[in-house]
């Protein structure tokens, strides 16, 4: 049974290729505007767990309810509609495309409006394209972007670019964000830096957090809530200190250092 008091909620689901677990019974309960980690030595099943919650694999066993909803098998589309917003490891912001561009393309989503109204520029469509305009760039303010708004996407430093990724995942206004790996490449001015911005938009916009990360300073560092996993298993759940002080958790980060040495 879902509890209500939590935005997000896993019932023990599993993702089976062929014979392969990828990821077996992670039970999850996310209180709104919560900042979650997700983490794990490579291969641990993360990424294949934010595919079950955002609609691009249909998990194996067990249901996804996200604010009351169960979206389990739901296409990532119609997720995003429901209020889920993510961000990919590696950066997918469109080159050819300006700053303001990129996040304008996300606010489609909510776009009121058909294809015909579109084509033809009728009233409504234009109407509601100016609204858009206006949010993207109110948006690009509260996240120190508005300079830079027709700027191409790629001109931007590295920490830029990582938060015109979060900025644009935003623009379909979510509830809840997932984010891959956002420190990826940081150096730790970056990472601090990046910290400070995601602790402010979950305040700013009552957002929950959910993340994955490989850079321990970061997720100890501003996570509330910390979930781990280990071959597709849910080893331990518990605040950064619990975690910090779990053996099973040492063991399994020790033993991914050794089978890599």
């Amino acid at each position: 049974m879902a509890n209500t008091q939590s935005i997000l909620v896993t019932e023990n689901i599993t993702m089976q290729f062929g014979g392969l677990r990828a990821v077996s019974n992670l039970a999850l309960n996310v209180a709104p505007k919560q900042i979650v980690g997700l983490i794990g030595p490579n291969g641990a099943g993360k990424t294949t767990a934010f595919n079950m919650i955002t609609g691009v694999y249909k998990p194996t066993l067990g249901r996804v309810i996200f604010d009351g909803h169960d979206i389990t098998g739901l296409k990532p589309n119609k997720i995003t509609e429901l209020g889920v917003a993510r961000t990919f490891q590696n950066i997918r912001l469109f080159s050819s495309m300006t700053v303001l561009e990129n996040v304008l393309l996300s606010k489609h989503v909510r776009l009121k409006a058909n294809w015909l109204e579109a084509v033809l520029s009728l009233p409504r469509y234009t109407r509601s394209r100016k609204r858009h305009i206006e949010e993207c760039m109110e948006l690009l303010d509260q996240v120190q972007l508005a300079d830079l708004a027709h700027e191409p996407a790629t001109s931007l430093p590295y920490g830029k670019q990582r938060r015109l990724e979060i900025a644009r995942a935003m623009a379909t206004q979510p509830k809840m964000i997932l984010l891959d790996e956002p420190a990826a490449g940081m150096n730790p001015q970056e990472s601090l830096e990046l910290m400070d911005f995601i602790a402010k938009i979950r305040d700013e916009f009552n957002l929950t957090v959910l993340m994955i990360e490989h850079h321990m300073e970061v997720v100890m560092g501003i996570c509330e809530h910390i979930v781990v996993l280990d071959h597709g298993e849910p080893i331990a759940q518990g605040t950064p200190t619990e975690i910090q002080n779990n053996q099973q958790v040492i063991e399994a980060y020790l033993g991914a250092v050794d089978e890599s040495a």
